[in-house]
């Protein structure tokens, strides 16, 4: 389920608030929500894979706690990442 490094330099890009940022919140909310659309698509066929099921609510809860930690910083950035990655609040 990793990433090829092409669709990650694309999210990078495209979420990046500064040249060469990798690990800003919103770039790091971006990656996990692919990485989680993936492993949702993956979980319609294989519905009895407990093991990545386990490690999709990892990252559920992973997106969420920089999703807070980014609303305590700076609403107006959380609110701008749910809007271009489709999530509501």
């Amino acid at each position: 389920m990793a990433l090829s490094t092409d669709d990650k330099k694309k999210i990078i890009a495209q979420f990046a608030t500064v040249q060469g940022d990798t690990g800003s919140p919103e770039v790091q909310i971006a990656l996990l929500t692919h990485k989680i659309m993936a492993l949702t698509a993956h979980l319609k066929d294989h519905a009895h894979d407990n093991n990545s099921r386990r490690g999709l609510l990892s990252m559920l809860a992973k997106r969420r706690r920089l999703i807070y930690f980014l609303e305590k910083m700076d609403k107006k950035r959380a609110k701008e990442i749910l809007k271009k990655i489709d999530l509501k609040n």
